[in-house]
Protein backbone atom coordinates (compact mmCIF):
# COMPACT_ATOMS: atom_id res chain seq x y z
CA UNK A 1 0.00 0.00 0.00
CA UNK A 2 2.72 2.54 0.64
CA UNK A 3 4.34 1.60 -2.37
CA UNK A 4 1.36 2.29 -4.41
CA UNK A 5 0.60 5.63 -2.82
CA UNK A 6 4.20 6.65 -3.44
CA UNK A 7 3.61 6.32 -6.84
CA UNK A 8 0.65 7.66 -7.26
CA UNK A 9 2.16 10.77 -5.84
CA UNK A 10 4.99 10.68 -7.77
CA UNK A 11 2.27 10.12 -11.35
CA UNK A 12 0.15 13.57 -9.64
CA UNK A 13 3.47 15.38 -9.69
CA UNK A 14 4.57 14.41 -13.02
CA UNK A 15 1.05 15.45 -14.36
CA UNK A 16 1.36 18.70 -12.22
CA UNK A 17 4.62 19.45 -13.89
CA UNK A 18 3.73 18.41 -17.09
CA UNK A 19 0.48 20.70 -17.27
CA UNK A 20 2.32 24.15 -15.62
CA UNK A 21 4.42 23.15 -18.85
CA UNK A 22 1.91 23.19 -21.27
CA UNK A 23 -0.02 25.92 -19.81
CA UNK A 24 3.10 28.37 -19.83
CA UNK A 25 4.24 26.89 -22.93
CA UNK A 26 0.12 28.16 -24.43
CA UNK A 27 0.51 31.02 -22.89
CA UNK A 28 3.81 32.40 -24.47
CA UNK A 29 3.61 32.93 -28.11
CA UNK A 30 5.32 31.59 -30.71
CA UNK A 31 8.68 31.33 -31.21
CA UNK A 32 9.25 31.53 -27.59
CA UNK A 33 12.36 33.28 -27.77
CA UNK A 34 10.78 36.70 -29.38
CA UNK A 35 8.79 37.10 -25.92
CA UNK A 36 11.50 37.73 -23.85
CA UNK A 37 12.34 41.11 -22.74
CA UNK A 38 15.78 40.69 -24.22
CA UNK A 39 14.69 39.17 -27.99
CA UNK A 40 11.94 41.32 -28.49
CA UNK A 41 11.78 42.09 -31.98
CA UNK A 42 9.96 45.54 -31.41
CA UNK A 43 8.92 47.77 -28.25
CA UNK A 44 6.18 50.06 -27.56
CA UNK A 45 7.16 53.22 -29.83
CA UNK A 46 7.98 56.33 -27.99
CA UNK A 47 9.93 54.61 -25.01
CA UNK A 48 13.68 54.27 -26.91
CA UNK A 49 15.58 56.63 -28.50
CA UNK A 50 14.70 56.82 -32.51
CA UNK A 51 18.08 54.47 -33.94
CA UNK A 52 16.54 51.73 -32.32
CA UNK A 53 13.31 52.24 -34.53
CA UNK A 54 14.91 52.82 -37.73
CA UNK A 55 17.21 50.18 -38.60
CA UNK A 56 14.77 47.39 -40.04
CA UNK A 57 16.76 45.21 -39.31
CA UNK A 58 17.15 45.24 -35.67
CA UNK A 59 20.60 46.20 -34.84
CA UNK A 60 20.12 48.96 -33.09
CA UNK A 61 21.37 48.20 -29.70
CA UNK A 62 24.07 44.93 -28.49
CA UNK A 63 21.06 42.80 -27.70
CA UNK A 64 18.71 43.00 -30.28
CA UNK A 65 21.11 43.09 -32.79
CA UNK A 66 22.70 39.41 -30.95
CA UNK A 67 18.97 38.51 -31.02
CA UNK A 68 18.33 39.27 -34.61
CA UNK A 69 21.35 37.21 -36.00
CA UNK A 70 20.44 33.67 -33.48
CA UNK A 71 17.08 34.32 -35.05
CA UNK A 72 18.12 34.72 -38.45
CA UNK A 73 20.80 31.84 -38.17
CA UNK A 74 18.29 29.33 -37.00
CA UNK A 75 16.34 30.20 -40.21
CA UNK A 76 18.82 29.14 -41.98
CA UNK A 77 18.77 32.32 -43.92
CA UNK A 78 22.47 33.23 -44.19
CA UNK A 79 21.55 36.08 -46.55
CA UNK A 80 19.78 37.32 -43.51
CA UNK A 81 22.27 36.62 -40.89
CA UNK A 82 25.12 38.09 -43.17
CA UNK A 83 23.75 41.37 -42.21
CA UNK A 84 24.56 41.40 -38.67
CA UNK A 85 28.19 40.80 -39.38
CA UNK A 86 31.21 42.70 -41.06
CA UNK A 87 32.18 40.51 -43.61
CA UNK A 88 35.38 42.32 -44.27
CA UNK A 89 35.83 41.90 -47.58
CA UNK A 90 35.43 37.83 -47.69
CA UNK A 91 33.24 35.82 -50.36
CA UNK A 92 30.15 35.46 -50.03
CA UNK A 93 30.55 31.50 -49.82
CA UNK A 94 33.15 31.92 -47.53
CA UNK A 95 31.38 34.21 -44.98
CA UNK A 96 28.85 32.36 -45.34
CA UNK A 97 30.35 29.22 -43.49
CA UNK A 98 31.63 31.08 -40.85
CA UNK A 99 28.28 32.48 -39.95
CA UNK A 100 27.54 28.86 -40.01
CA UNK A 101 30.26 27.63 -37.78
CA UNK A 102 29.78 30.63 -35.44
CA UNK A 103 26.03 29.60 -34.82
CA UNK A 104 27.08 26.32 -34.32
CA UNK A 105 29.54 27.64 -31.26
CA UNK A 106 26.74 29.54 -30.05
CA UNK A 107 24.48 26.87 -29.88
CA UNK A 108 26.39 24.66 -27.95
CA UNK A 109 28.46 27.32 -25.79
CA UNK A 110 27.06 30.44 -25.21
CA UNK A 111 24.85 30.38 -21.94
CA UNK A 112 24.78 33.82 -21.36
CA UNK A 113 21.45 35.54 -20.38
CA UNK A 114 20.88 38.22 -22.79
CA UNK A 115 19.20 40.38 -20.30
CA UNK A 116 22.90 40.97 -19.00
CA UNK A 117 23.96 42.18 -22.72
CA UNK A 118 23.39 45.84 -22.69
CA UNK A 119 20.32 47.70 -24.60
CA UNK A 120 21.15 50.73 -24.80
CA UNK A 121 21.84 52.28 -28.08
CA UNK A 122 25.80 53.08 -27.06
CA UNK A 123 25.83 49.96 -25.40
CA UNK A 124 27.82 49.53 -22.12
CA UNK A 125 29.84 52.34 -21.24
CA UNK A 126 32.06 51.09 -17.64
CA UNK A 127 33.24 47.94 -19.64
CA UNK A 128 36.68 49.45 -20.32
CA UNK A 129 36.12 48.79 -23.93
CA UNK A 130 35.90 51.61 -27.12
CA UNK A 131 32.98 53.21 -27.25
CA UNK A 132 32.22 51.63 -30.41
CA UNK A 133 33.15 48.34 -29.25
CA UNK A 134 31.04 45.53 -27.23
CA UNK A 135 31.81 41.79 -26.17
CA UNK A 136 29.65 39.36 -25.39
CA UNK A 137 30.19 36.19 -23.78
CA UNK A 138 32.43 33.85 -22.80
CA UNK A 139 32.22 30.84 -24.80
CA UNK A 140 33.77 27.79 -22.94
CA UNK A 141 35.60 26.05 -25.75
CA UNK A 142 38.32 23.62 -24.41
CA UNK A 143 39.81 25.35 -21.42
CA UNK A 144 39.48 28.71 -22.84
CA UNK A 145 37.06 31.61 -22.43
CA UNK A 146 36.37 33.55 -25.39
CA UNK A 147 34.59 36.44 -26.36
CA UNK A 148 32.41 37.73 -28.91
CA UNK A 149 32.78 41.40 -30.10
CA UNK A 150 30.30 44.09 -31.67
CA UNK A 151 31.23 46.58 -33.54
CA UNK A 152 29.19 49.90 -34.00
CA UNK A 153 29.52 51.18 -37.34
CA UNK A 154 27.88 53.70 -39.25
CA UNK A 155 25.00 52.07 -41.65
CA UNK A 156 24.57 54.48 -44.87
CA UNK A 157 20.44 53.72 -44.66
CA UNK A 158 19.70 53.39 -41.28
CA UNK A 159 22.51 55.32 -39.14
CA UNK A 160 24.77 53.47 -36.50
CA UNK A 161 24.25 49.95 -36.10
CA UNK A 162 26.06 46.98 -33.97
CA UNK A 163 27.26 44.47 -36.17
CA UNK A 164 29.38 41.22 -35.03
CA UNK A 165 33.30 41.95 -35.74
CA UNK A 166 34.97 41.04 -38.60
CA UNK A 167 37.92 39.77 -36.02
CA UNK A 168 35.08 37.80 -34.51
CA UNK A 169 34.63 35.75 -37.26
CA UNK A 170 38.15 35.26 -38.19
CA UNK A 171 38.37 33.50 -34.69
CA UNK A 172 35.51 30.57 -36.02
CA UNK A 173 38.10 27.94 -37.47
CA UNK A 174 39.94 28.78 -34.70
CA UNK A 175 37.59 28.43 -31.92
CA UNK A 176 36.08 24.99 -33.88
CA UNK A 177 39.46 23.35 -33.79
CA UNK A 178 39.29 23.62 -30.06
CA UNK A 179 36.21 21.79 -29.75
CA UNK A 180 36.08 18.74 -27.63
CA UNK A 181 33.35 15.91 -26.96
CA UNK A 182 31.52 16.69 -23.87
CA UNK A 183 30.71 14.26 -21.25
CA UNK A 184 27.30 13.14 -23.34
CA UNK A 185 29.30 12.57 -26.21
CA UNK A 186 31.86 10.59 -24.63
CA UNK A 187 29.47 8.07 -22.66
CA UNK A 188 26.72 7.40 -25.36
CA UNK A 189 27.09 5.64 -28.43
CA UNK A 190 27.29 7.75 -31.58
CA UNK A 191 24.58 6.41 -33.02
CA UNK A 192 22.21 8.46 -30.16
CA UNK A 193 23.61 11.51 -31.72
CA UNK A 194 21.08 11.43 -34.71
CA UNK A 195 18.22 14.02 -35.65
CA UNK A 196 15.40 12.62 -33.46
CA UNK A 197 12.33 15.43 -32.84
CA UNK A 198 12.43 19.60 -32.83
CA UNK A 199 16.10 19.79 -33.62
CA UNK A 200 16.99 17.18 -30.55
CA UNK A 201 18.99 14.23 -30.69
CA UNK A 202 18.57 11.20 -28.77
CA UNK A 203 20.98 11.64 -27.00
CA UNK A 204 19.60 15.05 -25.83
CA UNK A 205 16.46 13.65 -25.47
CA UNK A 206 17.49 10.46 -22.77
CA UNK A 207 19.58 13.18 -20.91
CA UNK A 208 16.31 16.21 -20.87
CA UNK A 209 14.09 12.87 -19.33
CA UNK A 210 16.63 11.64 -17.06
CA UNK A 211 17.69 15.38 -15.78
CA UNK A 212 13.52 14.94 -14.53
CA UNK A 213 12.81 11.62 -14.23
CA UNK A 214 15.70 11.02 -11.84
CA UNK A 215 15.15 13.88 -9.45
CA UNK A 216 11.42 12.90 -9.11
CA UNK A 217 12.29 9.34 -8.00
CA UNK A 218 15.26 10.25 -5.72
CA UNK A 219 14.10 13.96 -3.90
CA UNK A 220 11.07 12.32 -2.20
CA UNK A 221 13.30 9.68 -0.85
CA UNK A 222 15.91 12.11 0.70
CA UNK A 223 12.86 13.94 1.80
CA UNK A 224 11.64 10.91 3.46
CA UNK A 225 14.99 9.89 4.91
CA UNK A 226 15.49 13.82 6.22
CA UNK A 227 12.06 12.78 7.73
CA UNK A 228 13.01 10.26 9.66
CA UNK A 229 16.48 11.68 10.67
CA UNK A 230 14.64 14.44 12.10
CA UNK A 231 11.58 12.71 14.46
CA UNK A 232 14.40 10.59 15.65
CA UNK A 233 16.13 13.67 16.93
CA UNK A 234 12.85 15.27 17.87
CA UNK A 235 10.88 12.54 19.19
CA UNK A 236 8.37 15.44 20.52
CA UNK A 237 7.65 17.00 17.32
CA UNK A 238 7.07 14.09 15.26
CA UNK A 239 3.47 14.64 14.73
CA UNK A 240 4.34 18.49 13.57
CA UNK A 241 7.25 17.75 11.64
CA UNK A 242 4.96 15.11 9.80
CA UNK A 243 2.09 17.79 9.06
CA UNK A 244 5.29 20.01 7.29
CA UNK A 245 6.44 17.47 5.38
CA UNK A 246 2.84 16.38 4.12
CA UNK A 247 2.08 20.16 3.29
CA UNK A 248 5.51 21.40 1.92
CA UNK A 249 7.11 17.99 0.42
CA UNK A 250 6.11 18.11 -3.12
CA UNK A 251 6.57 21.79 -3.38
CA UNK A 252 9.93 21.16 -2.32
CA UNK A 253 10.56 19.07 -4.57
CA UNK A 254 9.24 20.45 -7.77
CA UNK A 255 11.45 23.52 -6.83
CA UNK A 256 14.41 21.57 -6.39
CA UNK A 257 13.28 19.95 -9.70
CA UNK A 258 13.08 23.55 -11.58
CA UNK A 259 16.15 24.67 -10.11
CA UNK A 260 18.23 21.98 -11.73
CA UNK A 261 16.65 21.87 -14.26
CA UNK A 262 18.52 25.65 -14.90
CA UNK A 263 21.69 24.73 -13.36
CA UNK A 264 21.43 21.74 -16.00
CA UNK A 265 20.84 23.59 -18.84
CA UNK A 266 24.29 24.43 -20.50
CA UNK A 267 23.92 20.10 -20.83
CA UNK A 268 20.95 19.66 -22.94
CA UNK A 269 19.60 21.84 -25.56
CA UNK A 270 20.18 21.94 -29.05
CA UNK A 271 20.19 25.64 -29.64
CA UNK A 272 21.02 28.94 -28.32
CA UNK A 273 17.43 29.85 -28.53
CA UNK A 274 15.49 26.81 -27.21
CA UNK A 275 17.53 27.49 -24.16
CA UNK A 276 16.46 31.23 -23.97
CA UNK A 277 13.01 29.70 -24.28
CA UNK A 278 13.15 27.07 -22.04
CA UNK A 279 15.06 29.03 -19.53
CA UNK A 280 12.03 31.17 -19.54
CA UNK A 281 9.72 28.23 -19.31
CA UNK A 282 11.44 27.10 -16.23
CA UNK A 283 11.73 30.03 -14.25
CA UNK A 284 7.59 30.50 -14.85
CA UNK A 285 6.97 27.22 -13.57
CA UNK A 286 9.35 27.97 -10.62
CA UNK A 287 7.67 31.50 -9.80
CA UNK A 288 4.12 28.83 -10.02
CA UNK A 289 5.90 26.21 -7.64
CA UNK A 290 7.32 28.63 -5.11
CA UNK A 291 3.88 30.71 -4.73
CA UNK A 292 1.96 26.88 -4.27
CA UNK A 293 4.70 26.16 -1.72
CA UNK A 294 4.46 29.63 0.23
CA UNK A 295 1.01 29.41 -0.01
CA UNK A 296 0.51 25.82 2.13
CA UNK A 297 3.22 27.29 4.21
CA UNK A 298 0.72 29.96 5.09
CA UNK A 299 -2.32 27.99 5.22
CA UNK A 300 -0.50 25.58 7.52
CA UNK A 301 1.71 28.08 9.78
CA UNK A 302 -1.57 30.49 10.40
CA UNK A 303 -4.07 27.56 10.88
CA UNK A 304 -1.32 25.99 13.41
CA UNK A 305 -1.49 29.84 15.21
CA UNK A 306 -5.26 29.36 15.01
CA UNK A 307 -5.69 26.24 16.59
CA UNK A 308 -2.92 27.53 19.71
CA UNK A 309 -5.03 30.85 20.05
CA UNK A 310 -8.33 29.00 20.11
CA UNK A 311 -7.55 26.46 22.82
CA UNK A 312 -6.56 30.06 24.96
CA UNK A 313 -10.15 30.96 24.17
CA UNK A 314 -8.92 33.83 21.65
CA UNK A 315 -11.67 33.07 18.90
CA UNK A 316 -11.65 37.14 17.98
CA UNK A 317 -7.95 36.50 17.18
CA UNK A 318 -8.35 33.36 15.04
CA UNK A 319 -11.08 34.71 13.14
CA UNK A 320 -8.10 38.24 12.34
CA UNK A 321 -5.65 35.30 11.28
CA UNK A 322 -8.36 33.96 8.88
CA UNK A 323 -8.85 37.48 7.45
CA UNK A 324 -4.46 37.70 7.29
CA UNK A 325 -4.36 34.86 5.52
CA UNK A 326 -7.36 35.29 2.62
CA UNK A 327 -5.25 38.87 2.45
CA UNK A 328 -1.83 37.10 1.91
CA UNK A 329 -2.64 34.73 -0.32
CA UNK A 330 -4.24 37.12 -2.63
CA UNK A 331 -0.96 39.33 -2.22
CA UNK A 332 0.65 36.28 -2.91
CA UNK A 333 -1.51 35.21 -6.42
CA UNK A 334 -0.83 39.14 -7.85
CA UNK A 335 2.89 39.11 -7.20
CA UNK A 336 2.77 35.78 -8.57
CA UNK A 337 1.14 37.15 -12.05
CA UNK A 338 2.95 39.83 -12.05
CA UNK A 339 5.95 37.94 -11.91
CA UNK A 340 4.94 35.93 -14.48
CA UNK A 341 3.96 38.44 -16.64
CA UNK A 342 7.39 40.40 -16.21
CA UNK A 343 9.11 37.12 -17.45
CA UNK A 344 6.56 36.64 -20.59
CA UNK A 345 7.86 40.06 -21.89
CA UNK A 346 5.19 42.75 -20.63
CA UNK A 347 6.17 46.06 -19.18
CA UNK A 348 5.06 45.24 -15.37
CA UNK A 349 5.55 48.76 -14.44
CA UNK A 350 3.54 50.07 -17.05
CA UNK A 351 0.98 47.61 -15.95
CA UNK A 352 1.12 48.75 -12.48
CA UNK A 353 0.48 52.59 -13.75
CA UNK A 354 -2.43 51.46 -14.95
CA UNK A 355 -3.52 49.61 -12.19
CA UNK A 356 -2.99 52.26 -10.10
CA UNK A 357 -5.39 54.35 -11.85
CA UNK A 358 -7.79 51.67 -12.20
CA UNK A 359 -7.81 50.98 -8.71
CA UNK A 360 -8.50 55.30 -8.27
CA UNK A 361 -11.33 54.82 -9.97
CA UNK A 362 -12.73 51.34 -8.37
CA UNK A 363 -12.65 53.41 -4.78
CA UNK A 364 -14.17 55.95 -6.28
CA UNK A 365 -17.04 54.23 -7.67
CA UNK A 366 -16.72 51.19 -4.50
CA UNK A 367 -17.01 53.37 -1.51
CA UNK A 368 -19.65 50.82 0.04
CA UNK A 369 -17.24 48.14 -0.70
CA UNK A 370 -14.42 49.78 0.73
CA UNK A 371 -16.65 51.01 3.75
CA UNK A 372 -17.36 46.77 4.32
CA UNK A 373 -13.91 46.02 4.17
CA UNK A 374 -13.18 48.80 6.62
CA UNK A 375 -16.09 48.10 9.12
CA UNK A 376 -14.93 44.35 9.01
CA UNK A 377 -11.33 45.16 9.92
CA UNK A 378 -12.84 47.26 12.48
CA UNK A 379 -14.92 44.20 14.09
CA UNK A 380 -11.85 41.52 13.81
CA UNK A 381 -9.33 44.43 15.57
CA UNK A 382 -12.22 45.14 18.61
CA UNK A 383 -12.75 40.96 18.33
CA UNK A 384 -16.40 42.05 18.52
CA UNK A 385 -17.41 38.34 17.11
CA UNK A 386 -15.66 35.36 15.82
CA UNK A 387 -16.40 32.71 13.66
CA UNK A 388 -18.88 30.60 15.73
CA UNK A 389 -20.19 33.08 18.36
CA UNK A 390 -23.97 32.84 18.77
CA UNK A 391 -25.13 36.07 18.56
CA UNK A 392 -28.08 38.75 18.43
CA UNK A 393 -28.01 40.86 15.17
CA UNK A 394 -30.98 43.27 14.98
CA UNK A 395 -33.31 41.26 17.22
CA UNK A 396 -32.12 37.63 14.64
CA UNK A 397 -30.53 35.04 16.70
CA UNK A 398 -27.62 33.03 15.28
CA UNK A 399 -24.55 31.71 14.45
CA UNK A 400 -21.52 33.98 12.95
CA UNK A 401 -20.65 30.73 9.93
CA UNK A 402 -17.72 33.22 7.94
CA UNK A 403 -15.87 36.37 8.49
CA UNK A 404 -15.13 37.91 4.92
CA UNK A 405 -13.37 40.77 3.56
CA UNK A 406 -17.12 42.32 2.52
CA UNK A 407 -19.78 40.60 4.91
CA UNK A 408 -19.75 38.11 7.45
CA UNK A 409 -22.44 35.52 6.63
CA UNK A 410 -24.35 34.68 9.97
CA UNK A 411 -26.78 31.56 10.23
CA UNK A 412 -30.12 32.05 12.00
CA UNK A 413 -31.98 29.54 14.40
CA UNK A 414 -34.32 29.18 11.40
CA UNK A 415 -31.35 27.70 9.77
CA UNK A 416 -31.43 30.18 7.05
CA UNK A 417 -28.46 32.47 6.18
CA UNK A 418 -27.85 36.17 5.87
CA UNK A 419 -24.82 37.88 4.38
CA UNK A 420 -24.64 41.01 6.58
CA UNK A 421 -22.27 43.64 4.86
CA UNK A 422 -19.53 44.24 7.32
CA UNK A 423 -20.32 48.27 6.95
CA UNK A 424 -23.91 47.76 7.85
CA UNK A 425 -23.12 45.09 10.88
CA UNK A 426 -20.47 48.13 12.58
CA UNK A 427 -23.57 50.42 12.99
CA UNK A 428 -26.02 47.43 13.55
CA UNK A 429 -27.45 46.34 17.37
CA UNK A 430 -24.88 43.25 17.85
CA UNK A 431 -25.32 41.11 21.54
CA UNK A 432 -22.51 38.44 21.23
CA UNK A 433 -23.43 35.60 23.94
CA UNK A 434 -20.14 33.39 23.21
CA UNK A 435 -17.96 35.18 26.14
CA UNK A 436 -20.74 34.75 28.51
CA UNK A 437 -19.97 32.26 31.21
CA UNK A 438 -23.45 31.70 32.56
CA UNK A 439 -26.96 32.08 31.93
CA UNK A 440 -29.64 33.93 33.36
CA UNK A 441 -32.80 32.21 33.96
CA UNK A 442 -35.36 34.26 35.46
CA UNK A 443 -39.13 33.63 35.34
CA UNK A 444 -42.67 34.16 37.10
CA UNK A 445 -44.87 31.95 38.97
CA UNK A 446 -48.21 33.04 39.47
CA UNK A 447 -50.37 31.66 42.21
CA UNK A 448 -53.82 31.39 42.12
CA UNK A 449 -55.01 34.26 44.53
CA UNK A 450 -56.91 32.36 47.75
CA UNK A 451 -53.64 30.97 48.61
CA UNK A 452 -53.24 30.98 52.45
CA UNK A 453 -50.30 32.94 53.78
CA UNK A 454 -48.61 30.27 55.19
CA UNK A 455 -48.81 28.20 52.33
CA UNK A 456 -47.08 31.06 50.34
CA UNK A 457 -44.28 31.17 52.83
CA UNK A 458 -43.87 27.40 52.59
CA UNK A 459 -43.67 27.09 48.60
CA UNK A 460 -40.92 30.05 48.89
CA UNK A 461 -39.19 28.14 51.49
CA UNK A 462 -39.27 25.11 49.50
CA UNK A 463 -38.53 26.60 47.01
CA UNK A 464 -35.98 28.57 47.86
CA UNK A 465 -34.45 25.63 49.06
CA UNK A 466 -34.14 23.94 45.74
CA UNK A 467 -32.31 26.59 44.05
CA UNK A 468 -29.91 26.55 46.70
CA UNK A 469 -29.52 22.92 46.58
CA UNK A 470 -29.36 22.87 42.57
CA UNK A 471 -25.48 22.23 41.83
CA UNK A 472 -25.33 24.02 38.55
CA UNK A 473 -27.02 27.35 39.68
CA UNK A 474 -24.77 30.20 41.30
CA UNK A 475 -25.76 30.46 44.66
CA UNK A 476 -24.98 33.86 45.99
CA UNK A 477 -27.15 35.27 43.21
CA UNK A 478 -30.13 32.86 42.74
CA UNK A 479 -33.00 33.57 44.67
CA UNK A 480 -36.71 32.93 45.21
CA UNK A 481 -39.06 36.02 46.16
CA UNK A 482 -42.81 37.08 46.23
CA UNK A 483 -42.83 40.01 44.47
CA UNK A 484 -45.93 41.49 43.50
CA UNK A 485 -49.87 40.72 43.46
CA UNK A 486 -50.41 41.29 40.03
CA UNK A 487 -53.70 41.50 38.42
CA UNK A 488 -53.21 37.78 37.10
CA UNK A 489 -51.91 36.63 39.86
CA UNK A 490 -49.63 35.78 42.96
CA UNK A 491 -46.11 36.14 41.35
CA UNK A 492 -42.92 34.68 42.92
CA UNK A 493 -39.77 35.22 40.59
CA UNK A 494 -37.48 32.72 40.65
CA UNK A 495 -33.78 34.17 39.71
CA UNK A 496 -30.92 32.08 39.01
CA UNK A 497 -27.88 32.14 37.13
CA UNK A 498 -27.15 28.52 35.49
CA UNK A 499 -23.06 27.65 35.48
CA UNK A 500 -23.15 26.91 31.78
CA UNK A 501 -22.29 28.85 28.59
CA UNK A 502 -23.94 26.35 26.27
CA UNK A 503 -27.18 27.00 25.56
CA UNK A 504 -28.84 22.97 24.90
CA UNK A 505 -27.05 22.53 28.04
CA UNK A 506 -29.12 25.69 29.64
CA UNK A 507 -32.32 24.35 28.10
CA UNK A 508 -32.21 21.12 29.80
CA UNK A 509 -30.89 22.61 33.32
CA UNK A 510 -34.09 25.01 33.10
CA UNK A 511 -36.71 22.87 32.35
CA UNK A 512 -35.74 20.68 34.87
CA UNK A 513 -35.48 23.45 37.50
CA UNK A 514 -39.05 24.56 36.67
CA UNK A 515 -40.81 21.46 36.64
CA UNK A 516 -39.11 20.47 40.07
CA UNK A 517 -40.79 24.01 41.03
CA UNK A 518 -44.32 23.13 39.57
CA UNK A 519 -43.98 19.40 41.58
CA UNK A 520 -43.47 21.58 44.37
CA UNK A 521 -46.39 24.12 43.93
CA UNK A 522 -48.55 20.96 43.42
CA UNK A 523 -47.46 19.00 46.51
CA UNK A 524 -47.58 22.13 48.67
CA UNK A 525 -52.20 21.77 47.51
CA UNK A 526 -51.63 25.42 46.14
CA UNK A 527 -52.39 25.97 42.17
CA UNK A 528 -51.10 28.28 39.22
CA UNK A 529 -53.26 30.49 38.10
CA UNK A 530 -55.65 30.76 35.55
CA UNK A 531 -55.39 34.02 33.28
CA UNK A 532 -58.65 33.13 31.71
CA UNK A 533 -60.81 32.88 34.47
CA UNK A 534 -58.96 36.24 36.34
CA UNK A 535 -60.00 37.84 32.74
CA UNK A 536 -63.65 36.61 32.69
CA UNK A 537 -63.53 38.07 36.40
CA UNK A 538 -62.42 41.59 35.42
CA UNK A 539 -65.18 41.50 32.54
CA UNK A 540 -67.46 40.27 34.22
CA UNK A 541 -67.12 42.84 37.03
CA UNK A 542 -69.39 45.45 36.70
CA UNK A 543 -67.73 49.31 36.44
CA UNK A 544 -68.42 51.91 39.48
Amino acid sequence: MRATAATVGWIRAWAHLVLLCVLVCGALPHPAFAQIPALAGSAAKGSEPDAVHRDPLDRGTPRRAVAAFIRAAHRNDMVAALRYVQAGGRSQARAEDLVHGLNGLMDRYFHQPLASISDAPEGSLDDGLPLDRERIGPLKIGRRDVYLELVRVNDPSSGPVWLISSETLARVPAMLDDEERSWVEAWLPDRLFAPAAFGFSFAEMLVWVASLALPLLLLPLLLRLLLVVACRVLPRRREALQLWHDALHWPIVLALLVGLQLVALPWFGPTVSFRFAYTQVVLVVLVIVLAWGLHRLITLALRRVSVRVEHHGRTGVRSVLMLGERLLNVLLVLLAVLTVLSLAGFEVKTLLAGLGIVGIAVALGAQKTIENILGGMMLLGDEAIAVGDVCRINNRLGTVEDITLRSVRFRTIEQTLLSIPAGVLAQADLENFASRGKILAQHRLRLAYGTPVEQLRAICAQLGALVDAHPRLEHPLSRVRLIEFAPLGIELELYAYVLTSDLPEFLAIREDLLLQAAALVESAGARFADPTATELLRTQTPAP
